[in-house]
């Protein structure tokens, strides 16, 4: 059994910065993939980006490329997200996911460990 816990949420003004953080423990050899989700009141939960724990591999949502950066500390078991020029619709509940299967997608059916989420404000 793999535990995520999320860190590093909280408010910031647009064109801000954030780097959120999700330590895994219990940490599977077998996880291949470890990713960033998000949900924003009223709708449902999306991906933002995903990282495969062997090669580091990335994929992100078009609405984050180029200003968000995900990462993987193998040694510390820890997942990042530095998330730049933040913008108002940036505003969510994030999430730290993982799963063993093969594929990074971005799409939430394939994590079957979620973490309790961290929120993220944007202030216009």
């Amino acid at each position: 059994q793999v535990q995520l816990v999320e860190s590093g949420g909280g408010s910031v003004q647009a064109g801000g910065s954030l780097r959120l953080s999700c330590a895994a423990f219990g940490y599977s050899y077998s996880v291949n993939c470890m990713g960033w989700f998000r949900q924003a009141p009223g709708k449902g939960r999306e991906g933002v980006a995903t990282i495969a724990t062997a090669g580091g591999s990335t994929n992100y949502a078009d609405s984050v490329k180029g200003r968000f950066t995900i990462s993987h500390d193998n040694a510390k078991n820890t997942l990042y997200l530095q998330m730049n020029s933040l913008k108002p619709e940036d505003t969510a509940m994030y999430y730290c996911a993982a799963h063993s299967r093969f594929g990074c997608l971005l799409t939430t059916g394939s994590y079957n460990y979620w973490g309790q989420g961290t929120q993220v404000t944007v202030a216009s």
